[in-house]
């Protein structure tokens, strides 16, 4: 603690802030930040070759199905059993590319219905299977 004059009988507090050991630590911490900022660039640099390329064109097939309250299966406006079904994913799967299979369950469904469908898509080789939802409100 700082006091005032030794002469004084009442003791004085000095109410001013030392500002020598923050000055004294900001300029460690200045040398410290110049000494590591040109460490820290971790681009390597490379030259790389020059090349024009499309965007590819080939969009793939949607197929949508659509599975109504009773288990019915709707293949693109198209009422398929499930053999029929079958038979359809797997010639859309030789396709290339490959199509998205877009699966549109009705509220009430039960999940059964929806499953078999995921299932006859995955063993005829169908690899990218979406559901499709209404927003809510």
């Amino acid at each position: 603690m700082s006091f005032g004059s030794f002469d004084s009988k009442e003791e004085q507090f000095i109410n001013e802030i030392n500002m020598t050991p923050f000055v004294d630590v900001m300029l460690v911490l200045l040398i410290i930040f110049m000494i590591t900022a040109p460490v820290l660039k971790h681009a390597v640099e490379v030259n790389l070759p020059q090349a024009s390329s499309k965007p590819q064109v080939n969009k793939p097939e949607i197929l949508n199905l659509n599975i109504d309250q009773n288990g019915g299966y709707t293949l693109d406006s198209k009422r398929l059993s499930e053999k029929e079904l079958n038979e359809q994913l797997q010639q859309a799967s030789k396709s290339s590319p490959q199509p998205v299979l877009h699966i549109y369950g009705d509220k009430k469904v039960e999940y059964d219905y929806v499953a078999k469908a995921m299932s006859l898509a995955n063993a005829a080789g169908v690899e990218k299977v979406g559901f499709v939802t209404s927003p809510g409100k």
